[in-house]
């Protein structure tokens, strides 16, 4: 059962994982593997799960957190015991962006409710903790270079991408070219690049601060 739960969101930078890692526990002949890993959006979250899950495994269960957004699954484990008891392990990491995959091969021996929660937590707390992280602005400050014709292209695409703090200077020591500064979202700050490529029909020169 797939579990979604939203929290408040609190904006500003936020701290993720630098690089996919794993954890491997045995815990009353059952093997558990946590996997954690970096998901910039919740699209991303099935194509992180498609790569580390293991289809020969008994369960398969996950939570992750992507801004205010949770979500969560018991791959078949009783409700609750699993998918929640991951979810509980990212929040108290403090950590945004991450999903974690728990594989379980069942042993022959049943833990229980507590003790699924305690083993499911409790191998995703311990995978967290020991992963490398890195800060990331949640806004990035970009600017790009671009002819007056293209103005009302770009302040177009701006607007779709829902940019901040727009700004054109005309001093920018080039002829025929002005620079147009803004804010946005970190996870879609490539796509815009590419929407303004594309649209614009011409390579463009972009700054990220």
């Amino acid at each position: 059962m797939v579990t979604a739960t939203t929290s408040r969101s609190t904006g500003g930078a936020f701290t993720t994982i630098a690089e996919t890692v794993s954890l491997e526990r045995d815990i009353k002949k059952s093997k558990f593997i946590a996997v954690a890993g970096y998901i910039p959006d919740e699209r991303s979250a099935q194509s992180f799960l498609s790569e580390v899950q293991d289809q020969r495994a008994t369960h398969n269960c996950w939570a992750y957190k992507v801004g205010n957004q949770y979500r969560s699954n018991d791959d078949g484990e009783p409700s609750g015991t699993a998918g929640r008891p991951i979810q509980s392990a990212i929040e108290n990491s403090g950590l945004d962006r991450v999903m974690v995959v728990v594989i379980r091969h069942f042993g022959g021996i049943k833990l229980g409710t507590g003790g699924l929660v305690r083993a499911y937590g409790g191998v995703a707390t311990e995978c967290l903790k020991n992963a490398p992280t890195r800060l990331i602005k949640s806004q990035v400050p970009m600017g790009v270079e671009v002819t007056f014709d293209l103005l009302g292209v770009v302040y177009h695409q701006l607007q779709l991408f829902k940019a901040e703090e727009i700004k054109q200077d005309y001093d920018t020591g080039k002829d025929g070219i002005t620079m147009v500064t803004f804010k946005i979202s970190f996870d879609q700050a490539e796509a815009l690049e590419e929407a303004l490529k594309t649209n614009c029909s011409r390579d463009l020169v972009f700054y990220k601060h």
